[in-house]
């Protein structure tokens, strides 16, 4: 038996930045996000052999071990071997030899939730192989605590939870880890219509996500007035983006990307950077009417709307900075698992 499983990345369309605590925690976050046809993938294969080897295929890093209940974190594949130290600790594997194999489509460090995406696809390997009786709140939370609290990396809730569920999705994000997420009935016609006019383009940048969300955290809890203001004009942008969806009032998304925009990089030093505005204004000047850095920022991929037909504009005047488009689609569906 061969036991594989995929989750969707995500793209961030407003709110970004108010599930991560002690904001959420204090003010409540709420973000609008959709899932897209980027993908972390994991396979976990039986060996006849009593050796646990660990390969990220993307990365061409592997590393090899005789079985163990608990592998060490050092900085190499931490995310593959922290999933199996919980899943080992909780549900117990038997003495058994295997390849955990993991693929993503887009590098780490570049704002669409790899990181926490491909935690939720070994996650799910697992749970395939193990029979896991693991709802997708249950799947959520669980990639979150080994992230956040078992490797101690710094970030927000959201990506778990979009990569779970999948989809167009509002969340909301309170105390005690509290998440609610409102899966959205949007016309078909309008996802087309968004889909068509928002550009993902990657910089060719990646970037440290944790150290930007570090400084976030100590603004909210030194009380930076500036960065918590700004956090709740992202939280306001959330539900006014979730309003233009629904109705249908997609002419009004770059004007809530725009605002967005100014506001995020209010949150922390680091979030943008000279390059990145500078690829905001060209693309700005060529027709988009808005847009953002995905993700914690400081590098990674942007989104630009650009109404009609002025994205192949925008496109050519960013060829200059040696970035590229990246093709998606929306999807309905969050984790999948199967075996073979």
């Amino acid at each position: 038996m061969i036991y594989r499983s995929k989750a969707p990345l995500r793209i961030g369309l407003a709110g970004g930045g108010t599930d991560v605590s002690p904001y959420s925690d204090m003010y409540g976050g709420a973000i609008l996000n959709a899932t897209i046809s980027l993908y972390a993938n994991a396979t976990i294969e039986p060996l006849n052999e009593n050796t646990i080897i660990l390969e990220a295929i993307d990365r061409n890093e592997t590393q090899q071990f005789g079985w163990a209940h608990q592998l060490p974190i050092d900085g190499h594949l931490d995310l593959l071997k922290g999933v199996y130290n919980r899943i080992q600790k909780d549900y117990g594997i038997k003495e058994q030899g295997f390849r955990l194999s993991t693929f993503a489509d887009a590098p780490a460090g570049s704002g669409l939730g790899t990181s926490s995406t491909l935690v939720v696809a070994i996650i799910g390997a697992f749970t395939e192989m193990l029979r896991l009786p693991l709802g997708e709140y249950d799947m959520a939370h669980y990639a979150y605590e080994i992230e956040r609290k078992d490797l101690d990396l710094a970030g927000g809730k959201q990506d778990q939870y979009a990569a779970t569920f999948g989809g167009v999705n509002f969340m909301e994000f309170y105390g005690d880890d509290k998440v609610i997420v409102n899966p959205l009935r949007v016309k078909q016609q309008h996802l087309f219509e968004l889909e068509n006019n928002l550009l993902l383009y990657y910089t060719s940048t990646s970037r440290e996500s944790a150290e930007i969300i570090k400084k976030q955290t100590r603004n909210v809890t030194d009380k930076k007035e500036k960065s918590i203001d700004a956090m709740h004009h992202l939280k306001e942008q959330a539900q006014m983006m979730k309003e233009a969806l629904l109705k249908g009032k997609l002419n009004e998304f770059g004007d809530i990307l725009d605002f967005g925009f100014r506001q995020k990089r209010q949150m922390a030093e680091g979030i943008s950077n000279p390059l990145m505005e500078e690829i905001y204004e060209t693309a700005k000047k060529a027709g988009a009417t808005g847009g953002k850095i995905s993700g914690a920022g400081g590098g990674g991929f942007m989104i630009f709307y650009c109404p009609i037909n002025t994205k192949y504009k925008v496109l050519q005047s960013l060829e200059k900075f040696g970035g590229r488009h990246r093709s998606y689609q929306f999807t309905e569906h969050g984790l999948k698992t199967w075996t073979i």
